[in-house]
């Protein structure tokens, strides 16, 4: 792989992590007021709505982004092509939400859903109007360009919800929010991008070899992801899907904060390292690395820290949640190590090996999700979603290391110093919590300030113990010290001319 591609990818990587931090420290101030002016109930109410949508928007889930990125010409057909698509797709989807508003509220037995769905129609209609133009942006690898269009569409929608949130003080907000947020979000990627499609299905051949088989996975995919809402929506109730999905979102910030912008860098990435010719096994395990040094700290330090997480940030009412985020903390930091195995896959044309893989999945949680729910509720649901998940996660490595060349023992070579860094982490933080406890120490901010700083000082330091240990190998700790170094480096050099500066001027 060229230093310029490789430079690319990492300048990429970062850009998709500006963007999340960007969009969760939004996310993070609107679910603050979110949490404190609506209810579980309410949040339920949208997790039933959302839950029908996503079942009907496989429909356009062909991912004809996806086929563009990966295909080594594109020409303007191709573009007009998935646009006509899109809309052809999203109309229909809009128009079968209408069609089964009514039925789904029967089977949910929530009134208001019917309505609520209707209003989302309206938004996912819209939403099939966007401009095809910007999947440009992570094809040519132009990161800047695509950082401002996610977090264009990102402030559009809080700006909207909040506010409505504090009037209305109902789930209502939540809904308008979704739709004036996608109408919104269709206007920026306008402003953002000087294409404009036309009606064409001049390359429905082409795109549909790639994206038919890219369209079963995202059905399995998408039942894999929603099975838990079905069963205890149905099963348990609004409330809990609304605890649950609420805790989940918590739990599964090291997939979605730190795992899933960079994935969103190495699908385009890894797809030119693919076309090039290129080391892919080399930059799959510096990526593995990496993600392993961060999402495993991050997932069990949630876990450890659920309890004074949920005292402070959502209050009385989301009590229930800490028992849930104690376990699906565990289950993200086991997840993010395996999301990064479908952009490699997706990169060399596997995409049957990833049908196999999702099914794999879909045919353990479901009766899973099913004993759980039924034997102890929403804990249930949140036991069987980590144990599937320890179960597969291996078989998708062993699946994919194969067609890279890679040995197991190079991946158990990138992973487990981290791994064991961050469960003696977790140990340390859960005893300074008890000791804090046992001394009636129970004031939620000192625990959470402590456990963080035990958190940071035990990993820090396990980690970099374990790394001298085994001979300083080439590896994810030695990539980021270099960088940390670097970094260090240049500021250092930017103070000294800054200082140099001010004497001359003196």
């Amino acid at each position: 792989m060229s230093t310029s591609t490789r430079g690319e990818i990492a300048i990429g990587a970062i850009w998709m992590l500006a963007f999340k931090l960007t969009e969760r420290s939004l996310g993070f101030l609107s679910t603050l007021v979110l949490v404190r002016v609506l209810t579980p109930n309410d949040f339920g109410v949208m997790a039933m709505a959302m839950s029908l949508i996503a079942v009907l928007e496989l429909l356009k889930s062909f991912s004809f982004d996806v086929a563009l990125i990966q295909r080594r010409e594109v020409t303007r057909d191709h573009l007009d092509t998935a646009w006509t698509f899109n809309l052809i797709f999203g109309l229909l989807v809009a128009l079968l939400i209408v069609a089964l508003a009514r039925p789904a509220s029967v089977y949910y037995s929530e009134s208001g859903l019917e309505a609520v769905a209707y209003a989302l129609a309206v938004g996912w209609m819209v939403s099939s109007f966007e401009n095809i133009g910007v999947v440009a942006f992570r094809r040519d690898l132009r990161f800047g360009d695509e950082y401002r269009f996610l977090v264009a569409k990102k402030v559009a929608t809080v700006a909207v919800t909040v506010p409505l949130a504090i009037w209305l003080r109902s789930y209502w907000a939540l809904v308008v929010g979704v739709v004036l947020g996608k109408v919104l979000s269709v206007a920026i990627s306008y402003a953002l991008h000087n294409h404009r499609p036309r009606l064409s299905l001049a390359a429905a051949r082409d795109l549909m070899g790639f994206s038919g088989w890219l369209f079963i996975n995202n059905v399995l995919y998408f039942f894999n992801e929603r099975v838990t809402d079905f069963v205890l929506g149905r099963i348990a109730g609004t409330r809990a899907l609304g605890t649950y999905n609420v805790s989940f979102e918590i739990a599964n910030l090291p997939t979605t904060e730190i795992v899933a912008p960079i994935n969103r860098a190495m699908l385009p990435g890894y797809s030119k390292i693919a076309r090039e010719g290129s080391d892919l096994a080399r930059t799959y395990m510096d990526t593995v690395g990496v993600m392993a040094l961060f999402s495993l700290p991050a997932g069990l330090g949630i876990a450890a820290l659920a309890r004074p997480l949920v005292d402070l940030l959502l209050g009385a009412q989301w009590h229930d949640a800490v028992p849930l985020i104690q376990i699906l903390g565990v289950y993200g930091a086991i997840a993010s190590l395996g999301t990064n195995t479908a952009s490699a896959l997706m990169a060399v044309g596997r995409q049957r090996a990833l049908t196999a893989l999702a099914a794999l999945r879909l045919v353990l949680l479901v009766p899973a999700v099913i004993w759980g729910c039924q034997a102890a509720g929403m804990v249930g649901v949140a036991w069987a979603v980590l144990g599937v998940t320890a179960a597969v996660t291996p078989v998708n490595f062993g699946a994919l290391l194969p067609v890279l060349g890679l040995r197991v023992s190079a991946f158990v070579n990138a992973i487990w110093r981290p791994a064991a860094a961050a469960a003696l982490m977790y140990l340390a933080v859960t005893t300074a919590l008890a000791a804090l406890h046992a001394a009636h120490l129970d004031h939620v901010l000192l625990q959470l300030l402590v456990g963080m700083a035990v958190g940071a000082i035990v990993f820090l330091a396990a980690i970099g113990a374990l790394w001298r240990l085994s001979g300083k190998p080439e590896s994810a700790e030695s990539l980021v010290a270099r960088r940390l170094a670097g970094m260090l480096a240049a500021r250092r050099a930017r103070a000294v001319v800054a200082s140099a500066g001010t004497a001359d001027r003196t």
